[in-house]
């Protein structure tokens, strides 16, 4: 049981640091194309950006059922990563992009700090010059501020 917790824990801090580099280095790079409506206005629910989470929720629904089949460890894993899918979707898409129904704003902690920390992001609307790359995990603002206006 506790080796299932540990396998699930590390996967979702995995999916943290994956997805700060595809973040920097792929969203913000060649897959562009897909992430830049994510950082300009559109008309609608849905962007073009919300097909990465398309494809993320593909990959861990093929971790389930090789994991099923196959080999455990790679379902826990699979958990892991659609823990980290919700988080991602509390966070990013409900709190700071307020996507949901309802409207609520941290106003202090870590939370308030994640949501101040993606929209200094947003303060670029090109692929170049965006700081703070995380969604669970932002550096102080602060510093996110001081890497900005050095841009």
């Amino acid at each position: 049981m506790i080796d299932s917790i540990i396998i699930i824990c590390i996967s979702i801090i995995g999916m943290e640091v994956f997805a700060i580099f595809f973040h920097k280095y792929f969203m913000h790079g060649p897959g562009w194309n897909w992430h830049k409506s994510h950082h300009k206005y559109t008309e609608g629910y849905f962007e073009k950006n919300d097909l990465y989470a398309l494809c993320f929720s593909l990959i861990a629904a093929l971790l389930f059922i090789l994991g099923t089949l196959y080999w455990t460890p790679l379902y826990l894993i699979a958990i892991g990563f659609t823990i980290y899918g919700l988080l991602y979707g509390f966070v990013h898409d409900g709190l700071v992009h307020q996507r949901w129904p309802f409207k609520y704003t941290p106003k202090s902690g870590y939370l308030y700090r994640l949501v101040l920390a993606h929209r200094i992001h947003h303060n670029t609307t090109t692929k170049e010059g965006a700081v703070s790359f995380g969604f669970l995990y932002a550096e102080r603002i602060s510093k996110l501020k001081i890497k900005l206006k050095d841009k």
